[in-house]
């Protein structure tokens, strides 16, 4: 599963390109904003190839929901971790809500 893998690299570079400057907010929005670019970048180089190798094997809707459901994993850890915030329990009902959307995405095909 060298796409999710990629995947999942990919969605820590980006989450830390938009949101890690919020723990310093005394920095300006300009350097903000350019360091973000920065990450963002190495982001662009395993979201990129995890596409090119997962699509044929995913159709592009189940990789977008793959990459959603990768988004909300590796946020919830960052928040928890590096931002210090705590889940309540509606953004767990929430993630789960988008952990069954996964599930139907991958579900068998009713015409």
């Amino acid at each position: 599963m060298i796409t999710v893998l990629l995947l999942f690299i990919s969605n820590i570079f980006m989450t830390v390109a938009w949101y890690g400057h919020l723990k310093y907010p005394r920095e300006s929005m300009i350097a903000a904003i350019l360091i973000s670019w920065l990450i963002a970048f190495g982001e662009y180089c395993f979201q990129v190839p995890a596409n090119r190798i997962g699509y044929g094997q995913f159709t592009a809707y189940q990789l977008k929901i793959i990459q959603e459901a990768i988004t909300l994993t590796v946020f919830v850890v960052f928040a928890f971790l590096y931002l210090g915030e705590t889940p309540r329990w509606n953004y767990v009902a929430a993630f789960a809500c988008m952990l069954a959307a996964v599930g139907f995405a991958f579900g068998p095909q009713v015409v």
